[in-house]
C-alpha cells in the first residue's frame, strides 16, 4: 500500500487533515471503553458462568471481522458518514439509507439509556440512596444540560471522562496482578462454565451481550475527513484499538471472576465495585464508584450527542419533519432534536433494565453491521484510483453471517428486546411517511449532511 496515496476527496471536504494513526488508535480505544465493561461483566457472568472472559474474546473476533469491512470502506470513501454512506452508495435506495441512519441513531439512545440505568444502580448507592429509576432520570437531565450547552463544551468533558474511565480499568487490572502475586482469589473459576442451556449457547448469549462493550469502533469513521491518510491509517487504528481494548477487557473480566463469586457479579449493577471491595489492597470504594459513574456518564454523553445531531441532520435534509432542525438562538444547539431524543431515553429507562437496553443496542447495530459487510461485497465493482485496504472476501461474508446469527433468539435474547427494537425502528418509518406527506417523494439523500 502506498505511503503517499492521496485521497481524491481531500480538497473537497473542507476539513483539515491533521489526525495521525496513533491519535486515531487512541480515539478508537477511548470510544469503546465505557459503560459496557463497568456495568455488564455481571450480566455476562449470568449467561456463561465463571469464564466471563470467553464471551469478550469471542465478541472481539466478531467485531474484528466487521472492522475489516469498515477499514476497506473508509479507505475507499474517506468521508464522515459511516454506515448510511456505504448503504447509499451500494443500493441507492433513500428509504433503506434512512432506516440505517435511524437505526444507528436509536442505538445511541438505547445505549445511553442502558448507561443511565447503570448510573442509578450500586455505583450511585455509594453516595446516596435513591431508586434506580430516579437516579437514572436525574442522570439523563445532567447529560441533557451538557449536550444543550454546546458541542465544544461536550467534547471537552468527553476527553476528561475518557482519561478517568481508563484509569478506573487500570485500577482493576492492578488489583488482578496483585491478587495473582499474593495468591488471593480463585483463578480456576475463570475456567468454569455454568450456563443454564449448555456451554455453547451460554457463550453465544454472553457474546451477544458482551458485544455491547466493544461498540464504538465504528464511530471512528467519522474522523475520516480529518485523517492525514485514512486509507493507510484506519486499518491500523481499528485493529490495534480493538486489540488493546480486548486485552483490557479480558484482564478486567478475569480479575472480576477470580475475586468475586459469579452469583454476586450476576446480581450486582456495579460489578467492578464488588472487585474493589474485596481487593487485597485498599482503594477507596467511593472513589472507584465516582470513576465508574463518570465512565458511565461519558458513554451516555457521546451517544446522546450523536443521536441528537443525527436527528438534526436528517431534519435539515428534510427526510424527517423539519421541526427537529430548530436550533437555540443563543447556544446554537439543536434543542428540538435534543428534546426528542431525551424523551425517548426517558421512556426507555422507565421500561427497561441494563441488560435489556444494552441488548437492544446490540440488536440494532448487528443488523447495521451485517448490511455494512454486504455493502463491501456489493461495492467491489466500484473501483477507486487511490490505494486502500482490501478485506479478504471471506471476512465480510463470515462477518455478515455471524452478525445475523447473533440476532437470533438462540442467543437467549428476550422477546421484549425484539419488540423494543421493532418499535424504535417503527418510529422512524412513521416519521418518514409523515414527512413524505409534507415534502413529497425523496429521490436521494445527501448522507454527508446527516452524520
Amino acid at each position: 500500500m502506498s505511503e503517499t496515496a492521496v485521497d481524491p476527496q481531500q480538497s473537497e471536504g473542507g476539513l483539515k487533515r491533521v489526525i495521525g494513526r496513533r491519535v486515531l488508535m487512541l480515539f478508537v480505544v477511548g470510544d469503546i471503553l465505557g459503560a459496557g465493561i463497568y456495568a455488564l461483566v455481571g450480566q455476562v457472568a449470568g449467561k456463561v458462568g465463571g469464564a466471563v472472559w470467553v464471551p469478550f474474546l469471542a465478541a472481539f473476533v466478531l467485531a474484528a471481522l466487521t472492522a475489516t469491512a469498515y477499514a476497506e470502506l473508509v479507505g475507499k470513501y474517506p468521508q464522515a458518514a459511516g454506515a448510511a454512506l456505504y448503504t447509499n452508495k451500494a443500493f441507492g435506495i433513500p428509504f433503506v439509507t434512512f432506516i440505517v441512519a435511524f437505526a444507528v441513531m436509536m442505538s445511541g439512545i438505547t445505549s445511553a439509556s442502558a448507561a443511565a440505568r447503570a448510573f442509578g444502580g450500586q455505583y450511585l448507592a455509594e453516595f446516596v440512596s435513591l431508586p434506580t429509576l430516579v437516579g437514572a432520570l436525574i442522570f439523563l437531565a445532567l447529560v441533557t444540560l451538557v449536550n444543550f450547552a454546546g458541542i465544544s463544551e461536550s467534547i471537552k468533558v468527553n476527553i476528561v471522562l475518557t482519561l478517568i474511565e481508563a484509569f478506573g480499568l487500570l485500577v482493576i487490572m492492578v488489583i488482578g496482578v496483585f491478587a495473582l502475586i499474593s495468591g488471593d482469589g480463585e483463578p480456576s473459576r475463570a475456567l468454569e462454565f455454568h450456563p443454564a442451556n449448555g456451554a455453547f449457547l451460554g457463550v453465544l448469549g454472553g457474546t451477544a451481550l458482551a458485544f455491547y462493550a466493544l461498540l464504538g469502533f465504528e464511530d471512528s469513521v467519522n474522523l475520516a475527513e480529518e485523517s492525514k491518510n485514512p486509507a493507510r491509517d484506519f486499518p491500523f487504528a481499528l485493529f490495534t484499538g480493538l486489540a488493546v481494548t480486548v486485552v483490557i477487557y479480558i484482564a478486567v473480566a478475569f480479575t472480576a471472576t477470580m475475586l468475586v463469586e459469579t452469583e454476586t457479579l450476576e446480581t450486582s449493577t456495579g460489578p467492578l465495585l464488588e472487585v474493589v471491595k474485596v481487593a487485597g489492597f485498599t482503594f477507596p470504594p467511593k472513589l472507584f464508584a465516582l470513576i465508574a459513574l463518570l465512565a458511565v456518564g461519558n458513554t451516555a454523553l457521546i451517544n446522546m450527542i450523536m443521536a441528537s445531531r443525527l436527528v438534526y441532520g436528517m431534519a435539515r435534509e428534510r427526510i424527517v419533519p423539519s421541526v427537529f432542525a430548530v436550533t437555540h438562538p443563543t447556544r446554537a444547539t439543536p434543542w428540538a432534536a435534543i428534546v426528542f431524543t431525551v424523551a425517548l431515553a426517558v421512556i426507555l429507562v422507565s421500561t427497561g433494565d441494563i441488560g435489556g437496553l444494552a441488548d437492544t443496542t446490540v440488536l440494532l447495530l448487528l443488523f447495521v453491521f451485517a448490511l455494512v459487510n454486504v455493502c463491501v461485497l456489493v461495492l467491489r465493482k466500484d473501483t477507486v484510483e487511490h490505494a486502500h485496504f482490501r478485506a479478504p472476501t471471506w471476512m465480510p461474508i463470515v462477518g455478515a453471517v455471524s452478525c445475523l446469527v447473533l440476532t437470533l433468539p438462540i442467543t437467549g435474547r428476550e422477546g421484549e428486546v425484539y419488540l423494543r427494537a421493532a418499535i424504535l425502528v417503527g418510529i422512524g418509518v412513521v416519521l418518514w411517511f409523515v414527512n413524505r406527506l409534507v415534502v413529497g417523494k425523496i429521490d436521494s439523500i445527501d448522507v454527508s449532511k446527516i452524520e
